[in-house]
């Protein structure tokens, strides 16, 4: 099932690919709980919201996909994670030499038509959408085996995370942490929509020309690695994001004025608007192969 926000802060499922049901009434006292809220008790309750949703599928057509407003499918997580170096994209690199780290991303969430900021950095060389696959936690874990970790996941959504490439900083903060520097959607796709999240095609586009263009089996640390590695030093608690890291091919840049889009093959695709009063920054940048001479003073100085 594809579930997602829209509108006033409404809940829908995607029927037949191109309508939207809303199903929001399932929930009672929506507006009291806040939307951040609501989804968790989604996620929850899923056994018995299912029925509903089901129900409520089976009765309805919906409206039409184009004529509703999405908005992200989890506006405030309590955690939103993105695993570092994380894939298998370069000859010199294996699962054994990658370490399995993670940081912190604003969990205030940008949804489909919202808007990245680009803010005027002067040490920074470079800005780039990084298209992921991202899990999202269906109940509360701490110290989970990995055998097990894949029973707390509720489902998946596309993510991207806005990376400021090119300072040299003792903290992930603007590199990876800014505000609006988290976007994802359309939706949340129930984990029973995708049976293997090993082998999913993930795309994206830069202003309408494609980009990213690679398959998740080349993951180095799996899911249930991640989870059972994340459970040991944090809990993880029902609609917490972890997004699992990029193929860095086909990384380019993004400058105001762009538009972004992702897609998990075949399952809905995300468009994003980037603004900001930053000057364009165009240099070709790969981590780890083609990395431009930072700024004098090493992208250290105060920003």
């Amino acid at each position: 099932m594809k579930i997602l926000r829209f509108n006033d802060d409404r809940i829908g499922v995607i029927k037949n690919d191109n309508m939207v049901v809303d199903v929001s009434d399932t929930v009672s006292s929506r507006k009291a709980k806040g939307p951040q809220r609501v989804m968790e008790e989604i996620i929850e309750g899923w056994r018995k919201y299912r029925r509903r949703f089901e129900k409520i599928l089976a009765e309805q057509e919906g409206v039409p996909l184009s004529s509703v407003q999405l908005l992200s499918p989890l506006p405030r997580p309590s955690k939103c994670l993105a695993a570092f170096v994380n894939y298998v994209d370069r000859p010199d690199r294996s699962p054994d030499s990658l370490p399995n780290e993670y940081f912190y991303k604003s969990p205030d969430l940008v949804g489909p038509g919202g808007t990245i900021e680009l803010r005027d950095i002067p040490a920074a060389v470079v800005y780039q959408p990084e298209a992921e696959f991202a899990f999202v936690m269906g109940k509360t874990a701490k110290d989970v085996p990995e055998s097990k970790a894949l029973d707390y996941v509720f489902g998946y959504v596309p993510f991207f995370d806005i990376s400021t490439r090119g300072m040299a900083r003792r903290t992930q903060f603007i590199p990876k942490g800014q505000d609006s520097h988290g976007a994802c959607g359309p939706w949340l796709i129930t984990k029973d929509e995708i049976p293997d999240p090993h082998n999913v095609v993930v795309k994206s586009w830069t202003s309408g020309e494609p980009r990213q263009n690679y398959n998740t089996k080349y993951m180095a640390h799996k899911i249930p690695d991640q989870i059972a590695w994340l459970t040991k030093f944090l809990r993880l608690n029902p609609g917490d994001l972890v997004a699992t890291g990029t193929f860095h091919e086909g990384l380019r840049p993004m400058n105001p004025g762009d538009t972004i889009e992702i897609e998990f093959e075949n399952m809905g695709r995300a468009k994003f608007e980037v603004k900001g009063n930053s000057p364009r920054k165009d240099a070709d940048w790969l981590p780890g192969r083609d990395q431009p001479k930072p700024p004098e003073g090493g992208g250290m100085h105060r920003v």
